[in-house]
């Protein structure tokens, strides 16, 4: 029989988490090397036994900007507003990719996490988080790969300038990771026990792409249609770096404070649902 004695000092005290917010931010900090294990893990597993290794971070989004600019720009004829087409559709590619991909890899957290949840604890809310920050590698390799196309159709006279907002792109990359985070969580807690959403998210993800001004400008848009379209959180991200980078119009303060508050709604929804459902979600996976 154990016995407590006066003296007893404690270091870890485990708690059951029965309140509707039980995400220990402190907690999370307290794990951020296994947040950078899991960060290298996923960063290298991407390329790992593959020939052509992390030239796949740029062949990527080459190729769906070449296909972009042979289809949309070519044969429909869709208007850049004078942007180099190329430029155009690699914005939005690369900007769309990190989000998108925020989004595929949180959505199947506890799923593809299974094994390694039931086995030892640590904060769940940490891989999802790893998730954010090894797509962000990727984000920053194909973002100097657009930085490399800019310089070139700059030295050949197109009418492109970086605007004095640039320091606006932290805040979009951050909106970005937190919309893709704060969706994928959600689908994730959703799928251990509608896993139907497992396959509706690749496709309704692509959906949500065209809904997207990426492979248009939003210019091209009107009537009730635009008023959809600028409804959706990505359309300011968007049309904000297309206006840092490309010149591509001026910031619409307002469309991206609405798409801010948008976002900080979905992530705390994804959060709480996220906290409860951690706590059973080995009974249904």
């Amino acid at each position: 029989m154990l016995t407590e004695t006066k003296d007893t000092e404690w270091t870890t005290i485990l708690k059951a988490k029965r309140h509707w917010w039980n995400i220990d931010f402190k907690e999370i900090w307290a794990y951020k090397d296994l947040i950078m294990l899991f960060v290298r893990r996923d960063f290298v597993a991407y390329y790992k036994q593959t020939i052509l290794g992390p030239l796949w971070f740029l062949i990527q989004p080459l190729f769906t900007t070449v296909v972009f600019t042979v289809i949309f720009g070519k044969i429909a004829n869709i208007p850049t507003n004078g942007i180099p087409p190329m430029l155009f559709y690699m914005a939005g590619v690369v900007c769309w990719n990190y989000f998108a991909e925020c989004l595929n890899k949180t959505s199947n957290t506890f799923v593809s996490n299974a094994g390694i949840f039931g086995k030892v604890y640590f904060p769940r809310l940490v891989t999802p988080i790893s998730v954010v920050i090894s797509n962000l590698l990727t984000f920053l390799i194909q973002f100097a790969l657009f930085m490399c196309f800019w310089f070139y159709f700059m030295s050949k006279g197109s009418d492109i300038h970086i605007s004095p907002f640039v320091w606006f792109l932290p805040f979009l990359i951050l909106q970005m990771a937190c919309l893709g985070l704060g969706i994928g969580i959600i689908v994730s807690s959703m799928t251990t026990r509608y896993r139907d959403l497992t396959f509706a998210v690749g496709f309704g993800v692509q959906l949500w792409m065209y809904a997207t001004p990426i492979v248009y400008p939003l210019s091209e848009v009107h009537g009730k249609l635009k008023i959809l379209v600028m409804m959706n959180p990505m359309t300011p991200v968007i049309e904000t770096f297309k206006s840092i980078f490309l010149g591509a119009g001026s910031i619409n303060m307002n469309m991206l404070l609405y798409s801010w508050i948008e976002v900080i709604v979905i992530l705390l929804i994804g959060i709480i649902m996220f906290s409860k459902v951690e706590k059973n979600f080995m009974d249904t996976v």
